[in-house]
């Protein structure tokens, strides 16, 4: 493989990354390359050089409910977390993927626009948000999203209407097409600027009192099965505290795993398949993970 920072000499890339630099779990083995776009032709100069080159991608934003292999990723992942411009117009909000929700929720918090108080705590970019359609405290993306920018595989551009996004429980069309986020448009109402970060505050309070933030973790592992809470079947099945190396199914909400010390992504992945060993065993119910899991598993 050719070297990369040689082929692009104005793009900050490095080799044999360790990606537990980046991940909110602090785990994760060595990156190929690892490149720091902070343009869009910058991102698709080197779309179109994987492309080119029959080279695998992986786009990472903030890595927050992702585990990435012990063994780390092969060939070319990117973070997008440099193309983090916000713009705010009318009633508008026009966030790019690297973008943090948080921050995005502030801007529409600053200028009167309400909509977007229940991604106050997300931890997540934007391109997360759209590629996974986050949700919290009964918000949806989908709800308030009314277009984003899209680069294919091939590198060419597409605008996305909420429709053609296609938006599911933890899903958005970007999943099937293999696109990359860009930005994200936020169509939201005027509000007043007191009630907006009353709400946003009441939030980051209970998300403060119920989940495990003192630690690194993934953020909610699985997705809600219907009928049933995930963290209610993992306490009921006695399983909080159940530690495999250093992850530990959290003591403060079962729906969390933390790192408690030095843990592996290995050591998360044996405690997911414990948590879904028993939860069937018990309760007759699969449980599905929210979270990522790529890379080299060894």
């Amino acid at each position: 493989m050719a070297n990369l920072m040689n082929e692009f000499p104005n793009i900050e890339i490095k080799q044999d990354e360790p990606l537990m630099n980046y991940t909110y779990t602090h785990t994760g083995g060595p990156a190929d390359w690892l490149a720091f776009p902070e343009t869009v032709d910058q991102v698709r100069e080197l779309v179109n050089y994987v492309h080119e080159h029959n080279m695998s991608l992986t786009v990472l934003g903030n890595a927050s409910n992702l585990i990435v292999g012990d063994g780390g990723i092969d060939d070319l992942t990117i973070i997008l977390t440099r193309l983090n411009k916000v713009e705010v117009h009318d009633n508008k909000v026009i966030a790019q993927a690297g973008a943090s929700y948080v921050e995005t929720t502030k801007a529409a918090r600053d200028n009167k626009l309400t909509g977007l108080e229940f991604a106050a705590g997300i931890p997540g970019s934007i391109g997360g948000a759209i590629f996974m359609n986050a949700g919290a405290y009964g918000g949806e993306t989908k709800n308030v999203v009314s277009e984003a920018t899209v680069m294919l595989p091939d590198g060419t551009i597409k605008h996305l209407s909420n429709e053609e996004l296609d938006f599911g429980y933890r899903h958005s069309s970007v999943q099937d097409n293999n696109g990359i986020v860009l930005d994200a448009t936020f169509t939201l109402e005027p509000g007043n600027y007191d009630d907006i970060k009353a709400k946003m505050d009441d939030l980051n309070e209970r998300r403060a009192a119920k989940q495990p933030l003192d630690l690194p973790s993934c953020g909610s592992v699985f997705k809600r099965p219907t009928g049933y809470y995930a963290g209610k079947l993992i306490h009921d099945a006695g399983l909080q505290g159940y530690t495999y190396g250093g992850a530990q199914v959290s003591t403060k909400h079962a729906g969390f795993i933390v790192n408690i010390d030095h843990g592996t992504a290995a050591d998360y992945v044996n405690v997911i398949h414990h948590v879904q060993k028993t939860v069937k065993e018990k309760f007759g119910v699969t449980l599905e993970t929210e979270v990522r899991i790529i890379g080299r598993q060894d």
